[in-house]
């Protein structure tokens, strides 16, 4: 779409029988299209979709070029699809030729850019500078806590927005007597962030503690699974140090957890403390010997200052949630172009959310860069799928109905769409939760399609910021990584300003080409990198962390 396209309705690609509504389209709208005419049998809303032709049962549906759903009844020329009409329906995929061949974006605006990094000895670039707090088992989730409540006032570290005073103006009420619906009514005291005056370390972002539900009483596979995550944050760019704690006899072992880190770091050198609540006896010693480790800790990463980097340090993380019917056409393929830009610039991308790919297989594998990469893909798929279908939910459940209210109705229909956030370079690598990118260029990751496991496994796996995709809304965030939230439409970039950093729909709109949009983002995430911008998940303390069970999440 140009920049100065301005209509009602599109056509994604020349192969699509059905168009997109751009704009709430009444019954009786005259659609002129490539020569035909015809009236609308049905009211559209704007990001939904209407039928080219007259289908029958049975009969294909084509969107972004591919097959996305099959007609369930007759469906008339000028009816909108709907999940009472549509079935959801994909391409079956097979190995096919190598498609590696592309067309490098001009990336000369860029060729010369850096960003203001942290360098790690391992050779990796961080976007930011955290100490990290984390339980090897759920039983240590009470112990991080109360160093959470230690730590951060005390350092200066900013606190997440309290609404205390809020609350103090409902008691207030409450004591002089008023009845329900005057609290209802009330207009209540606003709470107001204030930055803390002298924070200790300068240099450190903040100490991030990061609870979870796992570590034992899980399967074997389950409990190596997280330390292999939780190693991942450890050795991650954006984090100087670390601080474990372990009860002891839980499955996830502290020495399971060092292997992890050297698969990933054999030549790790971070600050690294790692305390067993059952050696050293009571809480109180625990949480001394932490304290102090801790701080020695803070001290040695304070040290740390930024300095330019290459572009090509960045490892982007690329996600979507709460997904709408413009997500396809407007902030995911902003966030291909960007995506094409980085990767010829020597950087690193990762596309996730397996069960978002249903559709796209056939694609993705002919563009991985050999065959074992694209058997390897295949591999990671089929197996998803069938162990989803095992408990009666295939990929084709994936869509929520916040999803389907907005326009996409079958997995199918939203893959196509996500799977734009990737652009049109090589795969280059396929890697199984929780692997670390080891090479530059596109890698598929395999994750759920829920945003916050798969962002966390994102971030587990090298990214050092993610760009992340919404058109419905959503707070999103990451501990350690920051997390820029890119609307599809301008109404949810008006409606929701305390959580959506940049709006791409400016290209529904016609006032920017995908392109300008891209290069737009581009420069915006190198101030993020740079540390000149915070993200509004980071402003908000938005650090959500949810390791995947390997059983079925879509």
């Amino acid at each position: 779409m140009s920049a100065t396209q301005i209509t009602s309705y599109i056509q994604i690609h020349p192969l699509d029988n059905v168009l997109v509504a751009l704009v709430d389209l009444p019954a009786g709208t005259r659609i002129n299209f490539n020569g035909q005419s015809f009236d609308l049998l049905t009211a559209v809303q704007a990001k939904h979709k209407f039928t080219l032709t007259a289908l029958a049962p049975g009969n294909q549906i084509h969107m972004y070029g591919v097959l996305v759903g099959k007609a369930s009844e007759n469906i008339p020329l000028g009816t909108a699809i709907t999940v009472d009409n549509v079935v959801h329906a994909a391409e079956d995929y097979a190995l096919g030729e190598r498609k590696t061949q592309w067309q490098q974006p001009d990336v000369s605006a860029f060729a010369d850019q850096t960003f203001m990094g942290f360098h790690r000895e391992d050779g990796s670039v961080g976007t930011a500078n955290y100490w990290i707090v984390i339980p090897l088992v759920f039983c240590e989730n009470r112990n991080v806590e109360v160093l959470k409540e230690a730590l951060i006032g005390k350092l200066g570290f900013k606190k997440p927005k309290s609404y205390e005073n809020e609350v103090d103006s409902l008691i207030a009420l409450y004591h002089t007597g008023k009845s329900v619906e005057d609290i209802l009514n009330a207009d209540l005291q606003r709470s107001v962030v204030v930055s803390p005056a002298n924070q200790l370390f300068p240099n450190i972002d903040g100490i991030k503690f990061l609870n979870h539900d796992m570590g034992c009483g899980g399967t074997r596979m389950d409990s190596d699974t997280l330390c292999g995550l939780l190693a991942g944050y450890i050795t991650h760019p954006n984090v100087a140090g670390a601080t474990v704690l372990s009860l002891g006899c839980q499955h996830a072992q502290a020495s399971i957890l060092q292997d992890e880190i050297r698969k990933r770091d054999p030549d790790f050198k971070k600050p690294l403390v790692i305390l067993e609540q059952q050696k050293l006896g009571t809480e109180s010693k625990l949480l001394e010997e932490a304290l102090k480790q801790t701080f020695a800790g803070l001290m040695q990463a304070n040290q740390q200052y930024r300095s330019p980097a290459p572009l090509s340090k960045l490892c982007i993380g690329l996600e979507c949630g709460g997904s709408d019917g413009f997500s396809g056409i407007s902030a995911n393929p902003a966030l291909g172009h960007l995506s094409d830009i980085l990767v010829t610039l020597g950087g690193s991308v990762i596309l996730a959310e397996f069960p978002e790919l249903c559709g796209v297989e056939q694609e993705l594998s002919d563009r991985c860069v050999d065959v074992p990469t694209a058997e390897r893909f295949m591999g990671l798929m089929t197996t998803y799928n069938a162990l989803a279908e095992a408990t009666g939910s295939g990929f084709y459940a994936n869509p929520s109905p916040g999803n389907i209210k907005d326009g996409l109705i079958t997995d199918a229909i939203k893959s196509a769409g996500a799977a734009k956030k990737g652009g049109n370079s090589p795969v280059t690598a396929v890697l199984d939760y929780p692997d670390k990118v080891s090479k530059p260029g596109l890698n598929l990751l395999c994750t759920p399609g829920s945003d916050v496991e798969s962002t966390t496994a994102e971030v587990a796996s090298g990214a050092n910021i993610v760009l992340f995709t919404t058109g419905l809304g959503t707070p999103t965030g990451n501990p350690v990584a920051p997390v820029i939230k890119i609307s599809t439409n301008t109404a949810l970039y008006n409606k929701m300003p305390d959580i959506i950093d940049i709006n791409c729909g400016t290209i529904i709109e016609g006032r920017e080409s995908i392109e300008e949009a891209a290069e737009r983002l581009l420069r915006y995430m190198i101030d993020v990198a740079s540390g000149n911008i915070k993200p509004k998940a980071v402003e908000l303390g938005q650090d959500d962390f949810i390791p995947w069970k390997r059983g079925v999440s879509l």
